[in-house]
């Protein structure tokens, strides 16, 4: 028999997830990819939550490595090349914004969105709206891949990549507006 370490247990989990989709994912379902019974899979997660959680963690890994903004970076390509990398992340996977959905930022994370918002906030962004600025831009850019990945509006016709740059750019001109803004 196998041994699984939780590394591998995840990446299978991220591969099942990929071959059946987010509803079809179980621990009965993975326990038997693996080859294992499955209360095997409590030794490295106490619920299927928690095996998603870890799911929508690795799962975000590329965008959690994309680069952080430096001083000599504008602003607003930046803040878009950013949404633009949480977005290529989550199409990643099938159904990767319904997996991330509801997921808490991890420790490492969280140092990072604090830097982001530092470095709006240096181009003269108050730091109120640069928070709220990360927040609306994540939550659209998941809402537009939850459209994106259901395929809602296939028959319509809709160019999903258009329709996030459109939004995306609503977001920059809007932020663009706060009092202390600096051009850049």
């Amino acid at each position: 028999m196998t041994r699984w370490n939780r590394q591998a247990v995840i990446e299978e989990a991220l591969a099942l997830l990929d071959e059946v989709g987010i509803d079809a994912v179980s621990t009965r379902r993975l326990a038997k990819r693996l080859g294992i019974e499955q209360p095997a899979l409590y030794w490295h997660f106490r619920s299927k939550t928690e095996l998603l959680a870890a799911m929508a963690d690795a799962a975000m890994e590329p965008h959690a490595g994309a680069p952080l903004p430096t001083p000599a970076d504008e602003w607003r390509g930046w803040f878009a090349d950013n949404m633009r990398s949480f977005r290529r992340t989550l199409l990643l996977r099938r159904d990767g914004a319904r997996l991330h959905a509801g997921t808490r930022p991890r420790q490492g994370d969280m140092e990072r969105i604090v830097l982001k918002i530092a470095y709006l906030a240096a181009n003269g962004i108050p730091e109120k709206d640069a928070t709220m600025a990360m927040i609306v831009a994540g939550r659209f850019t998941v809402g537009s891949v939850l459209e994106e990945q259901a395929d809602l509006h296939a028959q319509e016709g809709i160019d999903h990549e258009a329709a996030f740059e459109a939004g995306l750019d609503l977001i920059i001109r809007g932020l663009a507006t706060s009092t202390h803004c600096v051009d850049g």
